[in-house]
């Protein structure tokens, strides 16, 4: 049996005027936000499902469907909490999470220390554990202008003692 494991996970998200713009658990001062069926927190979203995939569980599409009515504007933190709470019955903990944020909406340095304590207060983990970083898209691709922002995650899972 694997002692370690990795997973991937990616979300993609418009940004529209007058939503709140909640990334990473927080909620950052910006005039667009994403558009979800959720709080669209696409931080989140990614996280949860390299979390899932590392522990090869199904995914946050499969387990909260956006069809499903009972989850519109639901809180992406407990999504990935009871994600994570499947990942740990399993007997997985956390190494470590890599996560790059990809926009020309709100600017990520910033909030970069508070997204990093948001998550590994999500997931029970210490704060160096986790990584986040901002990328801006140079004028480049779909979600130039700032019409969007594009997550990827990448989580190592370790088999519990």
């Amino acid at each position: 049996m694997n002692r370690t494991r990795v997973g991937l996970g990616f979300d993609l998200h418009r940004l529209a005027e007058g939503r709140p713009c909640i990334l990473g658990g927080i909620e950052l001062p910006h005039p667009t936000g994403p558009v979800g069926h959720s709080d669209g927190d696409a931080v989140l979203h990614a996280v949860a499902d390299a979390v899932l995939g590392a522990a090869g569980l199904d995914d946050l599409g499969t387990l909260f469907p956006d069809t499903d009515p009972d989850g519109e504007g639901a809180d992406s933190r407990q999504l990935l909490g009871a994600c994570w709470e499947r990942v740990v019955a399993e007997g997985w903990t956390l190494g470590n999470l890599d996560v790059v944020i990809a926009t020309e909406g709100p600017r990520i340095a910033p909030h970069r220390a508070a997204m990093r304590a948001s998550i590994a207060s999500l997931l029970g983990i210490d704060e160096t554990c986790v990584n986040v970083k901002g990328k801006s898209l140079e004028g480049l691709g779909a979600l130039a202008g700032g019409t969007g922002v594009a997550v990827q995650a990448i989580v190592l899972l370790e088999r519990a003692s």
